[in-house]
């Protein structure tokens, strides 16, 4: 008997041919919408439709979701997870905002949402699994599951799957690990899946969507305006509109450029003291202040088995970085260190690190402090 396998099916190409391939595996597929963000309820300013579009995108997205399953000939569901999401992955981004860090919240929904409150509802409706239309791999080795990158590296999202546990990687199945976003759309032309072949690929965040994003943070937390500080010789050079709304590297939308007898080589956020409401900037993309030889890390996670103190592994600090050398340098049931082999650009407490060996995803956990 084929195994039921439930899909995460979100409107896009990539979990439309997801559903496609796992069929064409023998799977017996059911596709299923999530619906995780209320936007009527939640969005007091942003994110309304438009005069001109009085659709909102998350019903565009499920209506081509339904399309897609007509045209695969696969049931669809549609299930609220909006309480969950709320509770698990927003309120959470916020408390990080307010501290000053800067978070990532689609890893959260990864590990709450898709691959728990989802996971849960599969098994609680007679599923034997769920898929995701993620660029991921899993191997299963001497009774373990392991996630790896995906082979098309450009597209690989294991960096966002750095949280889910052994269990959550062991119910899941990656239909596009093997091949790339060229050869989906390709599938997705082939079988004439008009209302996502041509469909560009979601930037937003998790199932909240694109956002004039410093707009949309205000409506849940309040700008303060505050001083724009050169770290360097402690000069005011401006004001921003909210420290909480930056983040460490940000270059654009400082509005300080043009300062007289200074030779202009842009500014950098490089750090903030959210109780004085102070923004620090220094001039240059290779000021000293936004290197570092390390970084601690909490929240940890591992996915098959933990790293080694001593050992050498690659690391990412935010998505699409270069794999990145680090050594353990200090490993506890709460924290990490990584030293680097090299200095790393703008560390940002809140974001995720993430170790690899090689294509293999160990986990990481949540950026604490840069060592400088």
């Amino acid at each position: 008997m084929a195994k039921k396998v439930l899909l995460g099916l979100s409107g896009g190409v990539d979990s439309a041919v997801s559903a496609y391939l796992l069929k064409e595996a023998g799977y017996e597929v059911t596709g299923c919408f999530m619906r995780n963000w209320d936007a009527m309820a939640n969005d007091d300013v942003l994110g309304n439709p438009t005069l001109d579009d009085p659709q909102c995108p998350q019903e565009k997205d499920y209506d081509d979701a339904k399309l897609v399953a007509e045209k695969l000939a696969i049931p669809l569901l549609r299930v609220d997870f909006v309480e969950e999401y709320w509770r698990d992955v927003f309120q959470y981004a916020l408390a990080e905002y307010r501290a000053g860090r800067t978070p990532n919240p689609d890893i959260f929904c990864n590990k709450y949402i898709k691959f728990s409150a989802f996971l849960d509802y599969a098994k609680q409706n007679g599923f034997d699994l769920i898929a995701m239309g993620h660029y991921a791999k899993k191997i299963e080795k001497n009774g373990l599951f392991y996630l790896l990158k995906a082979d098309d590296h450009n597209k690989d999202q294991s960096y966002f799957l750095s949280q889910i546990a052994q269990e959550q990687l062991a119910s899941c199945l990656f239909p596009l690990g093997n091949i790339n976003k060229a050869q989906v759309r390709a599938i997705a032309q082939q079988l004439q899946l008009t209302s996502v072949m041509n469909k560009k690929d979601s930037t937003g965040i998790c199932f909240i969507g694109e956002r004039h994003f410093k707009a949309f943070l205000q409506n849940y937390l309040p700008a303060h305006q505050g001083a724009i500080v050169d770290i360097t010789t402690q000069k005011v050079l401006g004001q921003h509109d909210g420290v909480l709304y930056y983040t460490i590297g940000q270059r654009k939308g400082l509005g300080i450029g043009g300062i007289p007898g200074h030779h202009d080589q842009g500014w950098f956020v490089v750090d903030k003291d959210v109780g004085k409401n102070v923004l620090y900037v220094a001039s240059g993309e290779d000021n000293d202040y936004l290197s570092s030889q390390g970084v601690i890390i909490n929240q940890l996670n591992w996915i098959s088995e933990p790293p080694q103190v001593g050992k050498i592994y690659q690391a990412k600090f935010r998505y699409r970085q270069e794999d990145q050398l680090v050594q353990v340098s200090a490993l506890d049931d709460e924290h990490i260190t990584l030293s680097f082999v090299h200095p790393v650009k703008a560390i940002t407490p809140g974001q995720a690190a993430v170790l690899y060996q090689d294509d293999i995803c160990l986990g990481g956990g949540i950026i604490v402090k840069a060592i400088k």
